[in-house]
């Protein structure tokens, strides 16, 4: 569905990705804010918390290990067609967006269900299953990732002495990813009970700072492997397209899980970027839909292609053979696929480094992601509140999150993943069919953009000019 989805809407918004590249990127660094709605870029850093996540290291290690290094070209190929699908959804929120009780810009795929669809009911649902989802299903894996990195880092060194034999009754390995969790919980809460604002002034400050940092890395490490990159790329597209002698086999592999783990790493179409988009204070929907366009390139391209860089300059990967048998490429022989492929990788060229390196990384990567799915939740929340003010419900979902972050975090990762991947697929089946529904207020306002940029104007939208109905803030705000 999503990969359907981003074929259909390249062709339909005529390839904007490529044309509006520039637009993308002067609109990404430009923007107003106001006491109601977020900057541009604040909202873009919002929306990346929830992209960059744990996809990013452990989902890219998995692709590779599956479906060789020719995943990495699919997973390219997911984020260029993705960036019209966050288009379209992202431009959609807000177009339909609303204020709340407090003043604060709201919307996202409940919102415009209701108001473009006129299906209240099916509103209500997704807005119940983000609900569920993102405040007390998806959590737990991200928090699992910080406890298993962080613990992995920690064994073999000195910083774990006090977790030694059995402390509260549990394993040291488990006491000391406890303890952790409760401390990533309590910073969680200092965030989130500051409210939106505060999770937008975070993200715009840690978000490029952590991504930055991971890209630097990944380029440090291809630096001192220079004689390994141009190899590496000829794997890449080899592996892709079958040419490979011994990842040719892979073929359906490396395009299934490459699609698989770019769709899971950039999000486009889940239901998820909308959410911030509408904070966004701009003048027209398309403006913060050409920004959430921009994250996906910058998520895939940059984040992702840093990971797969990571391993793949430095041959510290396994690829495992279809039939169960030998692997096909055995370079990391009994490391299991995910942080520990990235880890090695910056151990070759840093020693000492690397596990900690990653697990710094990934604390960061998951935590904003936590912050994310946090403000998504509260924003169903709110449409179910019919934006009202309603404290008590508002507590009761922080203390969940917060829980949930304590349970995941030293919980069976099989378990975390279990309920994390019935949350995304909650959210994403009704998004997904509610986008290619109501996709054409998209499109006008898309066209609309252009035609007002074509005669040198700011653009400004007007709902009633384009024959767009129920995009009631729009009419207020000319009003």
């Amino acid at each position: 569905m999503c990969l359907g989805a981003g074929l259909y809407f390249s062709f339909a918004t005529r390839f904007m990705q490529v044309r509006g590249f520039v637009e993308m990127l002067r609109l990404t660094v430009r923007g107003e804010k106001s006491e109601a709605g977020v900057s541009s870029f604040q909202a873009l850093a919002m929306s990346m918390a929830g992209r960059i996540g744990i996809g990013n290291i452990a989902g890219v290690a998995t692709a590779i290990a599956f479906g060789g290094p020719g995943a990495i070209f699919w997973m390219w190929v997911m984020g260029f067609l993705g960036a019209s699908t966050s288009y379209v959804e992202s431009t959609l929120a807000q177009i339909y967006k609303v204020k709340d009780a407090d003043g604060r810009y709201r919307g996202g795929p409940a919102y415009y269900i209701e108001k473009a669809m006129g299906l209240k009911w099916y509103a209500m649902l997704f807005a119940l299953a983000t609900i569920v989802a993102a405040g007390f299903l998806m959590p737990g894996v991200q928090a699992n990732a910080i406890a298993d990195s962080a613990a992995n880092a920690c064994a073999g060194t000195g910083w774990c002495n006090g977790f030694e034999g059995q402390w509260l009754g549990m394993p040291a390995r488990d006491a000391f990813k406890l303890v952790l969790g409760i401390g990533v919980a309590l910073m969680l809460a200092v965030i989130i009970f500051g409210g939106v604002k505060r999770i937008a002034n975070f993200a715009e400050v840690v978000v490029p700072f952590m991504a930055g940092g991971f890209i630097l890395m990944a380029v440090t490490v291809m630096v001192l492997n220079a004689e390994q990159v141009p190899g590496m790329f000829a794997l890449i597209f080899d592996s892709a397209f079958g040419s490979h002698a011994a990842f040719g086999a892979l073929l359906g592999l490396a395009v299934e899980w490459g699609v698989k783990r770019g769709i899971y790493a950039n999000e486009a179409g889940q239901g998820t970027g909308p959410h911030a988009a509408a904070a966004a204070e701009v003048s027209h929907p398309a403006k913060q839909g050409y920004v959430q366009a921009f994250a996906i390139y910058f998520d895939t391209m940059m984040v992702c292609t840093s990971t797969a860089f990571l391993i793949l300059a430095t041959g510290t990967y396994n690829v495992y053979s279809p039939d169960g048998g030998a692997p096909l490429f055995a370079g990391l022989a009994g490391v299991q696929e995910g942080p520990g492929f990235a880890q090695a990788a910056v151990e070759s060229v840093l020693p000492g480094w690397g596990a900690g390196f990653v697990a710094v990384a990934l604390f960061f990567f998951a935590f904003t992601t936590i912050m994310a799915y946090y403000y998504m939740a509260e924003t169903n929340l709110s449409y179910l509140n019919h934006n009202r003010h309603r404290p008590l419900t508002v507590l009761v979902l922080r203390l969940g999150i917060i829980g949930m972050v304590i349970f995941g975090a030293f919980h069976n990762a099989s378990v975390a993943w279990a309920l994390g991947d019935i949350g995304v697929g909650l959210m994403a089946w009704l998004n997904i069919i509610a986008i290619f529904i109501v996709r054409k207020p998209a499109l006008i306002a898309l066209r609309d953009y252009e035609r007002q940029k074509k005669l040198g104007l700011d653009p400004v939208f007007d709902p009633d000019a384009v024959g767009i109905r129920n995009a009631d803030f729009w009419k207020r705000r000319e009003g």
